[in-house]
């Protein structure tokens, strides 16, 4: 570990989330209206939910979408309630919305947990104009056009001052099925729309990337799209099985869970292979590269009786903390990432049944790994025993540091192998330790996971068993873990 290297900043921005129109996200997840007096809430989103997500310190939220964005038309969501369009979510199960949770409550809700909105932009079903539009109604001054007026009569003088905007989404497939060429000049056109006509707020672009290992598109748009005009790179990936036969969320055997692991172990090279090709063309690393979509996806779990829910278990707090390493050691060009999703769907951090709330394994190791928000990544050399199943093996071990404003050394540890303890040695070099605090989630199996009956199943744990001598510490983690050790000089 090379503590006196620590140079680059680990942005907040990597412990980001994601919400979409989809399943029980959005309604009766985040959103249960303003008039439900069994759940208390502010202004209709669940109080529980906004505590939670506070305790996390999320620092961004993307919204609304995901696919949904293709065909997400922002006025028909604000004004007076009775007035606003109701509508059928062509990409989710087409179920009738009726637009209460649009963009005023959107933007005030991340206001409320001081978190950044990022907005997708509908590049596949919409015009350049609505585009244009959206960023004035949230970013210009009280009193400059009709959409400042129109956004004062909704109840918003002010401005909320939205820097965050993705241009599409996955417009390789359901955004549009384009080829990257079409998508670049298409893309050219929304990004110099929005930024026109004096703008006050400086806009940061994210252009669609690829969801799979296409480099030749990565290339085409660092080497097409002028430099003036963006300022991300987006991309997709899930850690899925088989995508035909995706498997249970929490029935699942070792041999699956393996191949879970293998498939979240591609986030190492797709990262590694992206950044790459981005180098060639912006060795300064100018331009970010956004993981904007990342986590477990197997098949609907129906006791949820919504969309894409997912029970979450400790494979998932396995997921979570070697893709936050990966995220952590790679902050010189991954500048942004979004779980998906928030609530209720896919990897959510928080589950919800009418007025019960639960926090899901992948939470805690969220809130355990918080700590590394803009500090300082102290490189870190892992050498582990692996992790072997049958004639496949990975990495057991993963690792990543930081070195907080306050002087403390941070270190995260992920030990994915689900049936050996792993004995650990970590060289601080000149870093004095005088004290060592540690947390750690873990429990006896991979499919282990917190219910309505029983919420505390899986939860963070003090962890005593680190000590240090002559410039090392040590430690010993049992299966399936997660360790976070703090270090005090």
């Amino acid at each position: 570990m090379h503590v006196d290297s620590a140079k680059t900043t680990i942005s907040k921005h990597i412990y980001g989330h994601f919400a979409e129109h989809l399943g029980r996200c959005i309604y009766d997840g985040i959103y249960v209206g303003r008039d439900n007096a069994k759940i208390p809430n502010t202004s209709g989103v669940r109080n529980d939910v906004i505590k939670a997500l506070k305790d996390l310190q999320i620092p961004n939220l993307r919204w609304p979408g995901g696919c949904f964005a293709d065909t997400y038309h922002w006025k028909d969501a604000i004004g007076p309630f009775n007035e606003r369009k109701h509508i059928e979510n062509l990409s989710w199960g087409n179920v009738r919305e009726d637009n209460s949770f649009g963009t005023n409550e959107f933007l005030d809700l991340c206001e409320l947990l001081g978190a950044e909105p990022y907005l997708a932009l509908n590049m596949n079903s919409g015009t350049i104009q609505e585009a244009m539009e959206w960023v004035q109604y949230a970013n210009h001054a009280n009193g400059t056009s009709y959409l400042t007026d129109m956004r004062a009569r909704n109840g918003r003088a002010n401005p909320w001052k939205v820097k965050y905007w993705g241009i599409g989404n996955e417009s390789w497939d359901c955004g549009g099925n384009m080829s990257v060429d079409h998508y670049i000049n298409l893309y050219k056109q929304y990004a110099t729309a929005i930024t026109s006509y004096s703008n006050t707020e400086k806009l940061f672009r994210i252009a669609v990337g690829p969801g799979t290992p296409d480099y030749a598109w990565t290339e085409t748009l660092m080497r097409d799209i002028p430099a003036k005009r963006l300022e991300g790179i987006s991309i997709h990936h899930y850690s899925v099985i088989n995508w035909s036969a995706k498997g249970s969320s929490f029935q699942f055997s070792d041999e699956e869970y393996f191949k879970t692991m293998q498939q979240a172990f591609r986030m190492e090279d797709f990262i590694t292979r992206n950044s790459e090709v981005m180098d060639k063309y912006d060795p300064a690393k100018r331009v970010a590269l956004i993981v904007d979509e990342w986590g477990g996806w197997y098949e609907e779990d129906p006791s949820g009786k919504g969309q894409l829910y997912q029970q979450n278990t400790i494979r998932d707090a396995m997921i979570a903390g070697l893709t936050l390493n990966i995220f952590n050691n790679h902050a010189d060009r991954v500048k942004m990432a979004n779980l998906a999703q928030i609530v209720n769907v896919l990897q959510a951090v928080i589950l919800t049944k009418e007025e019960k709330l639960i926090l899901t394994p992948t939470y805690h190791v969220m809130e355990m790994y918080k700590v590394h928000q803009d500090a300082l990544l102290v490189p870190v050399t892992v050498q582990t025993n692996n992790f072997v199943v049958g004639n496949n093996q990975l990495p057991a071990i993963s690792a990543s540091a930081s070195k907080d404003t306050a002087g403390k050394l941070n270190i995260s540890l992920t030990n994915i192998d689900n049936k050996k303890s792993q004995s650990i040695e970590l060289s601080v070099g000149s870093f004095k330790v005088k004290q060592i605090k540690g947390r750690i989630l873990t429990s006896s199996t991979v499919q282990d996971h917190n219910t309505f009956e029983n919420s505390n199943k899986v939860s963070p744990q003090e962890f005593k068993k680190a000590s240090f001598a002559k410039g090392t510490v040590s430690l010993t983690m049992p299966p399936n873990s997660v360790v976070v050790l703090e270090l005090s000089e």
